[in-house]
């Protein structure tokens, strides 16, 4: 028999779907319940690597942690990775299937739906509820037409719906009550509730606006949430969610990141910045390169030879030289390790359009853009140190050059990784995630002249989604959801 499901959509992006959808995910499981996660689409570049070697977004990994499983290219089976403006990678359960524009996609969009189906087929088999999220906003009627990420999901496969409003961002009560004015009848027959999230303040204020919008919608109020402290502790899924760091009085190093415009796998930042000696200075356009960091890290990027354009544009180029000249380390991960050599190629147009580039040579290799995409977990030890390390692999591309007879990593399978300069102060790695081990961030930070805390990273986020679901029990009214995910 299929398991229950209900389906959480958004008067607009980053109203906290995700975290919500989590951290329900964890109250559940504490429950008892077997509990599955589920995103029909998803636009991100920040993914995971799933149990069977394909990818899906971290939100949907975060999510399936906080269920007590392994992720599954079923609980996110379309994901669409931006590359430009107008145009992404389509990913379909977990493999490429296409690049495509965004009006291009639209058309696309219903070949989709069957996929979508499939994978949430799968997962109701095995539950005894499935968390759907919705992306963007459900008001979007002007991209209903063949929608798979919303209510022609919801319509689709009859699941039920909550509406998600967030208060901290302003005008929620027009927010929920104009979704509620523009939903085609169908549509809004299947919203069952609302819920306001990020309450900041006296929550005794807001109650004749929970009224206020109960009268006006016919939905039921299902919990007023206060802003959660821990968010800051887990993985963000979009980069407009990267927080800026605070400075810290007593930080004994320096990191800068660029923020690039196709940033990715931006979560390998979240263990340093967590760390109390770590100042991480996110560098956003219109930003200099601080004079006295100790470390640049250039993070994974969508579109490595776009990205490195804009990295010039902005003179950052220029900055990360002196940085270097002056004796300043430099550590690239993934297509930041591509940018630190001597040049980049894309022949077949991987990325966009075909050519060649120079990179910012400060690593004696050479990377060509071709080949079949690599997308598996990652085990062993730096070879620095032979500490050991764990993460994963997901990208395009061959790095060869003298520099790499110098790697950084050796997996247990045998196969080296990555890259060293000859002065020891340059390095570059297509692994992600190592800076989530404790004994690795350690030995890093105290290259740099920074100890570690003593509270271990994994714990910390296990610690996160405990207070998550804790902090949801205490808001919602899950006893309220439940009765409507099994209602239907």
């Amino acid at each position: 028999m299929a398991g229950a499901a209900i389906m959480f959509q958004g008067t607009g992006s980053s109203v906290g779907k995700s975290l919500l959808v989590a951290g329900l995910a964890r109250a559940l499981a504490r429950r008892g319940l077997a509990v599955r996660p589920f995103k029909p689409q998803n636009m991100s570049n920040n993914a995971a690597v799933t149990a069977e070697g394909g990818e899906i977004g971290r939100a949907q990994a975060l999510q399936a942690r906080a269920a007590g499983l392994a992720p599954s290219i079923h609980m996110n089976p379309v994901l669409l990775k931006p590359q430009s403006e107008t145009g992404a990678q389509v990913v379909v359960q977990g493999r490429v299937h296409a690049t495509a524009r965004a009006r291009a996609y639209q058309a696309m969009k219903p070949s989709l739906m069957p996929f979508v189906l499939d994978s949430f087929a799968q997962l109701r088999a095995g539950a005894d509820i499935v968390l759907v999220e919705g992306a963007g906003s459900a008001s979007e009627i002007n991209l209903r037409q063949g929608d798979i990420a919303n209510m022609g999901f919801a319509r689709a496969t009859g699941t039920p719906v909550v509406v998600i409003g967030d208060i901290d961002r302003g005008g929620v009560i027009a927010a929920l009550v104009g979704t509620h004015a523009v939903l085609e009848r169908g549509d809004a027959a299947l919203v069952r509730g609302f819920v306001v999230n990020r309450m900041r303040g006296d929550p005794t204020l807001f109650a004749e606006g929970m009224a206020q919008i109960g009268a006006r919608t016919g939905w039921a109020p299902l919990g007023l949430v206060p802003f959660f402290d821990g968010a800051c502790r887990l993985p963000a899924e979009d980069a407009q969610d990267l927080a800026e760091q605070p400075r810290r009085a007593g930080a004994t190093c320096r990191i800068a990141v660029p923020v690039l415009p196709r940033i990715s796998n931006f979560d390998d930042l979240d263990p340093l910045a967590a760390e109390p000696e770590v100042e991480l200075i996110l560098l956003r356009p219109g930003m200099a390169l601080p004079g006295d960091v100790d470390l640049v890290l250039i993070p994974g990027s969508k579109a490595t030879i776009a990205d490195l354009g804009a990295l010039r544009a902005e003179g950052w180029d220029t900055d990360i030289l002196a940085h270097h000249r002056r004796g300043g380390r430099v550590l690239g991960l993934c297509g930041g390790y591509q940018m630190l050599g001597r040049s980049l190629s894309d022949p077949d147009g991987v990325e966009g359009p075909s050519g060649r580039t120079e990179g910012l040579g400060l690593l004696a290799v050479d990377t060509v853009l071709a080949g079949a995409k690599r997308l598996a977990e990652a085990r062993g030890t730096t070879l620095a140190d032979g500490l050991p390390f764990s993460g994963y692999e997901m990208h395009i591309g061959r790095t060869t050059g003298p520099d790499a007879a110098r790697p950084l990593l050796r997996f247990h399978d045998g196969r080296i990784d990555g890259a060293v300069s000859a002065d020891g102060r340059v390095a570059g790695s297509y692994v992600h995630g190592f800076f989530a081990d404790d004994a690795q961030r350690a030995a890093w930070l105290a290259r740099l002249g920074a100890r570690a805390a003593a509270a271990p990273h994994e714990a910390a986020v296990e610690a996160a989604l405990d207070g998550l679901a804790a902090h949801l029990e205490a808001h919602l009214d899950v006893e309220a959801l439940l009765r409507i995910a099994c209602a239907g």
